[in-house]
């Protein structure tokens, strides 16, 4: 069984993600940033599909397949859109717990629509991630206008609400087809999508104006999003979806240590316990 491995490769990759998107999309407008990383995704996932040679497939793809590919497409095209704008406006920490708090949502979509059992240990993982999302977000932020603030933690929620939907959605798209057939026509409805609400802001004029640092941190989160995708689906594919996303938010530890380290972000003590709770919980709902 490679599925935890795929999924761990998810984590990793999710968390310097996080770190890269934000150095990006500083002074680019997040709708604009999301739309240029999804071609380097779209591309980085068509190859995928070329080289595992899946592509013979698509002749074959059922109504509801496509269906739900597409309904995960939107749901994280949507998902993305709320994420980038809430790193522009808060502490990568802070958006990374809040979006990782979709785990608890996503166990509960799985019960109710997939039938995947909830066990106890569960129940002790989304208490402890509940928790701990509540230490890490609740200390002040003396140098943030309480109206930013309050903008952040919508769009961090609104982008955990639809990452949960996309993981349900995933998991039935690509029950049938190959992991990487379905995470490149799911790119392909991303990038529709956020192209769309880029011409719709008329955003696209201020493409002249993105530097060379941000064009370079924006290309590469695209290249480790893909590989974060591509690891999660092959994962998803063959592992239960309410262990594989637990798995898949052990990115916020990748997430804390790149952000010390190269942010400079430092964690409160009670920011810290918050970390540690929702680690625990994850792990817990692992057992």
């Amino acid at each position: 069984m490679l599925w935890p491995l795929f999924a761990l490769g998810s984590a990793f990759f999710a968390g310097v993600t996080a770190i890269l998107a934000k150095i990006g999309i500083k002074g680019v407008n997040s709708t604009l940033a999301t739309a240029i990383r999804t071609i380097v995704v779209l591309l980085f996932s068509w190859l995928m599909v070329f080289i595992a040679g899946s592509q013979s497939e698509i002749a074959t793809i059922s109504g509801v397949t496509l269906l739900f590919l597409v309904l995960s497409g939107l749901s994280t095209g949507a998902s993305w859109l709320c994420y980038f704008r809430a790193l522009q406006l808060g502490d990568v920490n802070k958006v990374a717990a809040v979006d990782k708090s979709s785990t608890v949502l996503t166990i509960l979509l799985a019960f109710i629509l997939l039938g995947e059992p909830v066990s106890a240990a569960q129940v002790i993982g989304i208490l402890g991630i509940g928790i701990g999302t509540f230490l890490m977000i609740s200390k002040g932020e003396p140098n943030q206008k309480a109206a930013d603030s309050r903008k952040w933690m919508l769009f961090a929620l609104l982008s955990a609400v639809f990452a949960s939907l996309t993981s349900i959605f995933g998991k039935i798209g690509i029950e049938s087809i190959e992991s990487n057939l379905g995470t490149a026509i799911r790119t392909v409805i991303v990038l529709i999508m956020a192209w769309l609400m880029v011409f719709i802001t008329g955003e696209q004029k201020s493409i002249r104006s993105i530097g060379k640092k941000s064009w370079l941190f924006l290309i590469l989160s695209g290249i480790t999003t893909g590989l974060s995708w591509l690891c999660y689906y092959r994962a998803l594919q063959d592992g239960p979806a309410s262990v594989v996303v637990p798995i898949d938010k052990l990115s916020i530890l990748v997430t804390v240590v790149f952000s010390y380290v190269i942010l400079k972000e430092r964690l409160s003590r009670k920011a810290v316990l918050g970390l540690l709770l929702i680690v625990a919980g994850t792990a817990a709902m692992l057992l």
